[in-house]
């Protein structure tokens, strides 16, 4: 320590080796490709998740326009049976084959499924009979369900390929169409260990009402090697009278392709469906049978290949993984938009219980100064501190301010100079102020240049601010006053930010006043306040003496001193009247670097200090449980919850995804209102707060990511500061 005017020793070569000890260490990187791949892994869970409950949807599709009546082929093909193939002696892309189904014999097909609700009741009752069916599988539910599908199998039914996600083909492009296709087959290798050769498209009926688009999608599906089942009667369909109505319909000149829907149905209807037609066909003597079994064909299944069944238990896994991924973050998201709602109404709420105490403490005092108590005969003497390390810029405007104080007692100004290189020394030299002291020392980081304030500080009251800040003349006056109670340890002023002209700055304001301050005074009725900022913060001597002064061990000293102060008993308080205005960073990459150092030092903080969580008293565990909960596994869960949001509004219905968006972002306006109210601020900056909402929440979230890779790969950050622009000075 060098008192001010001492000649330095070997200036060059202190400051060399301080550039060498600030040099930024390099910062991890690698967690960045890891971020990455965990958003890319979150994006295709979600993607095929919502692939799939599109499918599971059913939602029917868009109304065709009319046919092209001049189409022969078209008009040839309405008129044939419903099973349609390529002739065995024709080439590719060649006349098809219409198949109706011989007199009497009846092939029994539904769509939809395997379903755990009405699947098993149709087997039994399929059993019961004794009869076997075919059953149009979509594979999604393949995934879904591989023991009923292999049950299907096992019961010498037949299994269809009815596309993956129950897509409307004729709007779907080609790629899409195959890859229907080709994803229900590894489905059915996987759950069944086999292959189908039938198909039916989705929203498709009989041959009668088929469009050109659908006889497009037809040939596409036939030169993929199906033989494609459409329909004769519709036992669901009200319009052919259902399941009764349709046993009496089936014609014994010929006989026909019944199509049952089961999916969706109320529990027991297509059961009881199924019972009723079989009995209305058993008594006119038909035969009810698969569908190739009534055709006369080989039948529909061949073994499937070894990696197709391991390509289709990935794709099960991965469906299945996908589903439950989605679940849980809708329910990660329905907690944390209540925790959110939840803390900001209880906030509130305190905030207000804090301004009716604030306002009777200070009537109570009102004209009185600082209150006496029996050890102050008058205000007591106060030591201010300034660390400073390169703060050329704005060092004269602090010190300044410190002076020109309207505090009426004692008061000395000591600015630590931490081995600048700038001109910071020289600028406080050369102000000539009274009642102020320069100290330099070699470079030591913040702590140890705050340690050495108190060390040669001459008051009981000490009052930490930072190089970069700017008392308002009854802010001392008001810091000090909380301790006429001797419980107190430490009080936090009110950081108001001075450069808010521009979309940061204002970001960085409402960021001050509805985040920092707001809390603070929750956190001040609920004796846990976990940081007294280093802006502004005035302690007790005696205090700082019990929990062996500022540690070096974090970056965040402020908040590590107040969590030992709270741990050691003390009360920290905050009161609001006590303004201090700080110069916030200017740019994105120096908020970046300030938040980073904040939120990694906090992290530090909390660790070091995480055996309160089981020492007596509230403030383990209200202070580090709010902090973990809010400060950090939000923050981290944050980006992905945004995701499940607007998957949410992309894949549903928009309207309610809106709506709560809409209504949080009101709740948030209605308290960021109340919040510049109490801190007296004009609500005009309000317009900000959406675009902070979009643009700067996620920024912070990237910086509390960067923290948690930085703290658990165990690296270590120098005392980093921002570059000042001076804005105070006059």
């Amino acid at each position: 320590m060098i008192p001010h005017g001492a000649p330095v020793r070997a200036a060059g070569r202190n400051r060399s080796a301080a550039r060498r000890r600030r040099r930024p260490q390099a910062d991890p990187r690698g967690h960045w490709v890891l971020v990455a791949v965990v958003m890319l892994l979150t994006a295709g869970a979600l993607v095929l998740d919502a692939y799939v409950a599109g499918a599971t949807g059913e939602i029917p599709a868009a109304p065709h326009p009319p046919p092209d009546r001049s189409s022969t082929e078209l008009d040839r093909v309405r008129r044939g049976g419903p099973v349609l193939g390529q002739a065995a002696d024709a080439p590719v892309g060649g006349a098809w084959a219409g198949a109706r189904l011989p007199a009497r014999t009846v092939a029994l097909t539904f769509e939809g499924g395997p379903d755990p609700r009405w699947t098993p009741q149709v087997l039994a009752v399929l059993a019961e009979h004794g009869v076997n069916a075919t059953f149009f599988a979509v594979g999604a539910r393949v995934a879904e369900h591989p023991g009923l599908t292999r049950r299907i199998v096992s019961e010498g039914h037949e299994i269809g390929n009815h596309t993956y996600a129950h897509a409307d083909l004729t709007a779907v492009s080609d790629w899409r169409l195959r890859l229907e296709l080709s994803l229900t087959q590894k489905a059915l290798a996987a759950a069944a260990g086999v292959y189908t050769r039938l198909a039916r498209p989705p929203y498709s009926s009989s041959p009668a009402a088929l469009t050109g688009a659908q006889l497009r999608v037809l040939r596409s599906m036939s030169a993929e090697g199906y033989l494609l089942a459409l329909s004769d009667l519709d036992a669901a369909d009200p319009a052919d009278g259902g399941a009764a109505r349709t046993a009496r319909l089936v014609s014994p000149r010929r006989g026909a392709v019944v199509t049952m829907r089961g999916s969706g149905d109320e529990p027991g209807r297509t059961a009881h469906e199924v019972d009723r037609l079989l009995t209305g066909l058993a008594g006119r003597g038909y035969r009810v049978t698969t569908l190739t079994a009534a055709l006369g064909v080989p039948g529909a299944h061949t073994p499937a290949g070894h990696t197709d069944r391991f390509v289709g238990s990935g794709l099960i896994l991965a469906q299945r993984a996908a589903a439950v991924f989605a679940a849980a973050m809708s329910w990660i998201l329905a907690v944390a938009a209540a925790l959110t709602l939840l803390r900001l109404v209880v906030f509130l709420l305190l905030a207000r219980v804090h301004v009716r105490r604030a306002r009777v403490r200070r009537t109570r005092g009102h004209g009185r100064g600082v209150r006496s108590t029996p050890a102050w005969a008058g205000p007591p003497g106060v030591t201010v501190i300034v660390p400073a390390y390169n703060e050329e810029a704005g060092i004269g405007a602090t010190v300044r301010s410190l002076v020109n104080t309207g505090y009426p007692g004692a008061l000395e100004v000591i600015v630590v100079d931490d081995g600048s290189a700038d001109g910071t020394a020289a600028v406080v030299s050369a102000l000539g102020l009274p009642r102020v002291r320069l100290i330099r020392r070699r470079n030591g980081g913040k702590a140890a240049a705050l340690n050495t304030g108190v060390a040669h500080a001459s008051h009981e009251i000490v009052v930490m601010v930072d190089g970069d800040t700017v008392f308002e003349p009854a802010t001392i006056g008001n810091l000090v006053r909380p301790f006429a109670d001797p419980a107190v340890g430490a009080v936090s002023g009110n950081t108001k930010v001075g450069n808010r002209g521009g979309v940061l700055g204002r970001w960085q304001h409402i960021e001050y006043v509805i985040g920092f301050n707001l809390d603070r005074r929750a956190f001040d009725l609920l004796t846990c306040m976990p940081t007294v900022p280093g802006a502004i913060g005035a302690f007790r001597r005696s205090a700082l003496r019990a929990v062996g002064g500022l540690s070096g061990d974090t970056l965040a000293e402020d908040t590590d001193l107040s969590m030992a102060l709270g741990r050691g008993g003390w009360r920290v308080v905050y009161t609001e009247d006590a303004l201090a205005w700080t110069e916030a960073p200017a740019s994105l990459r120096q908020m970046w670097r300030q938040r980073y150092r904040w939120c990694y030092g906090t992290l530090q903080a909390m660790w070091k200090h995480r055996r309160a969580i089981v020492e007596p008293g509230p403030f383990g565990r209200r202070c580090l449980g709010y902090l973990a909960l809010f400060h950090v596994a939000l923050p981290l869960l944050a980006p992905v919850v945004d995701i499940m949001a607007v998957y949410g509004a992309v894949t549903g219905d928009p309207l309610p995804a809106v709506a709560v968006w809409a209504g949080f972002g009101l709740l948030q306006a209605l308290g960021g209102w109340y919040a510049l109210r109490l801190d007296r601020e004009p609500a005009s900056v309000l317009w900000a707060l959406p675009l902070q909402q979009l643009f700067y929440r996620q920024l912070m979230y990237l910086v509390v990511i960067q923290s948690v890779a930085t703290a658990l790969l165990g690296a270590r950050l120098p005392w980093q500061t921002i570059r000042r622009q001076g804005v105070f000075a006059t």
